[in-house]
């Protein structure tokens, strides 16, 4: 597929051409704005019309955030840093990694109408930064205290752009759990392995899992698959901001930045419909996700693709059924399950079965047992009724039957003709890595 139809496919852009990344420069002078050809392929001007991703924290549990990054001043949130010496996550020098992610999301770019520098999808989203303890040894993933400090601080989106081979710990597992039963959507990458190979947080219930897409339209060589995959965005030549000085830039391949892009797509969506779950926002994405082929609304994810690339336009302005509360996730254990799903029913009191086991049959049920015989009685008495009627003969014909000019029951035995079955639509939308996996 060309990186054209792609362009077209992903935001319905009408002269696509004119985003291809070596093509000529537009009129701003800016290069990093120029190269961001993931944000341009997402149509972003009719996306802000609908959303901007105001009054949603986003939560980046990662290396730290430079806050003072001239693209990201104002949009950061002083955060934690679960790293030896603690204190806050808004202060970053070093490791640029959660810098970069956070700008994907939620930077606002700088200069006259803000046309230089980076601009994240969600610009009016805020970012809470939350910095890991990646010091300790063993196999430890450290997400736990992360997680339930973004539930705890107002976080409705938690981007997870790492990825590693340990399975996670019942703590940390809790912290998950903890996290969808508070109605936080938790979005992780798949890892940049290249394989099969399961990579946690995001092969984890309860988390979306993010694979990448490049710019030919094909899922990155590196991104990591799986029947957890559930979404794909850009991940290749991705521009973002940096550390070491308020106007620094970097580029780089991977998961992580399509990691990114979906938290700032579900922003958008959190912004605009507040009501909707966790679930049912990923719901909106997964819904009008669209596959290399032009194919939406897949029945099941492809291990590959997922539903496919996000569309933030489609997602924010299609009319879309909430579904339900769930939606595409696959929910932890030990989370309320779904209605249906063996739950007591709202209201009921969940100790009452194992208490009539007890005790033997109520007065209640007695009662019921009572009322139920007398209206078995009161149906033999009718039939029999009806019965001696019909031996003394029929009644007049006439209009109340289904008889010649009547308009009453349709007879039985009346064919109603085969009504057309909906049609639904099949499958799904895989650098040379310059990342570690995950990032």
């Amino acid at each position: 597929m060309s990186f054209t139809r792609t362009l077209r496919a992903v935001g319905g852009v009408a002269v696509a051409g004119a985003l291809l990344f070596t093509a000529a420069p537009t009129a701003s002078a800016d290069y990093i704005r120029d190269g961001q050809w993931a944000l341009d392929a997402f149509n972003p001007q009719k996306v802000w019309k609908e959303s901007t991703g105001k009054n949603v924290i986003v939560a980046v549990i990662d290396s730290g955030v430079n806050g003072d990054h001239i693209d990201l001043k104002g949009n950061v949130l002083p955060g934690k840093s679960f790293a030896e010496g603690g204190g806050t996550a808004d202060h970053e020098s070093e490791d640029d990694h959660g810098t970069a992610m956070s700008a994907l999301i939620a930077a606002h770019g700088h200069g006259p109408n803000h046309a230089d520098g980076i601009m994240g999808l969600a610009p009016d989203a805020k970012i809470l930064p939350i910095k890991r303890n990646v010091s300790i040894g063993g196999n430890a993933n450290n997400i736990d205290g992360p997680i339930r400090y973004a539930v705890d601080h107002g976080a409705k989106v938690i981007n997870m752009s790492f990825a590693g081979p340990y399975k996670l710990n019942e703590s940390e597992k809790s912290a998950i759990a903890y996290a969808v039963k508070h109605d936080v959507l938790l979005v992780a990458s798949s890892g940049n392995d290249g394989s099969s190979q399961p990579q946690y947080p995001a092969v984890e219930p309860g988390v979306l899992a993010v694979g990448a897409v490049a710019k030919d339209g094909n899922v990155l060589g590196e991104s990591n698959y799986g029947p957890h995959i559930r979404l794909i965005a850009p991940g290749e030549k991705i521009y973002s901001a940096g550390t070491g000085s308020a106007t620094k830039y970097r580029q780089a391949n991977g998961t992580s930045d399509a990691t990114a892009y979906v938290s700032a797509a579900a922003a958008l969506v959190r912004s605009k419909f507040p009501n909707l779950t966790a679930g049912q926002v990923a719901n909106r994405l997964t819904k009008t996700a669209i596959t290399p082929d032009g194919k939406t609304g897949i029945k099941s994810p492809d291990p590959k693709y997922g539903y496919g690339v996000i569309r933030p336009y489609r997602a924010l302005s299609e009319n879309i059924p909430a579904g339900p509360k769930n939606g595409p996730l696959i929910m932890p254990k030990d989370t309320e399950p779904s209605a249906g799903a063996g739950a007591n029913a709202p209201g009921q009191n969940p100790s009452a079965s194992s208490g009539d086991e007890k005790s033997g049959l109520s007065p209640l049920v007695l009662v019921g047992i009572g009322l139920g015989v007398i209206v078995v009685l009161g149906i033999v008495i009718a039939v029999i009724v009806a019965g001696k009627k019909r031996r003394n003969g029929p009644p007049p014909g006439g209009p109340g039957y289904g008889g010649p000019g009547g308009g009453g029951a349709v007879p039985a035995q009346q064919q109603f003709g085969t009504y057309p079955q909906p049609g639904g639509p099949g499958a799904y939308p895989p650098a040379p890595p310059t990342q570690p996996p995950g990032r």
